[in-house]
């Protein structure tokens, strides 16, 4: 198994809380490391390429001015 979760798969997960669309946020060696929810501001942790969609196991978002692999455009915070 590559660890990588299914793009099929990734195509048809929504936030269990929520059901906001999820973005990959990449660890540092470029695997999934959390599918993050934006509406709910929740990340659900990926374990071994599966995404554990468990609300009780997702954390925080870390705020947006944090260092992360999503890329973020750098704007100004909001108020």
């Amino acid at each position: 198994m590559s660890g990588r979760i299914d793009p099929e798969l990734l195509r048809i997960l929504v936030c269990p809380k929520c059901k906001g669309e999820l973005e990959v946020r990449l660890g540092e060696d470029g695997a999934e490391a959390s599918l993050d929810c934006s509406a709910c501001g929740l990340a659900y942790p990926v374990e071994d390429g599966i995404p554990v969609m468990l609300i009780e196991e997702a954390k925080p978002l870390p705020p947006s001015g944090s260092s992360g692999e999503k890329g973020s455009s750098g704007g100004a915070p909001r108020a």
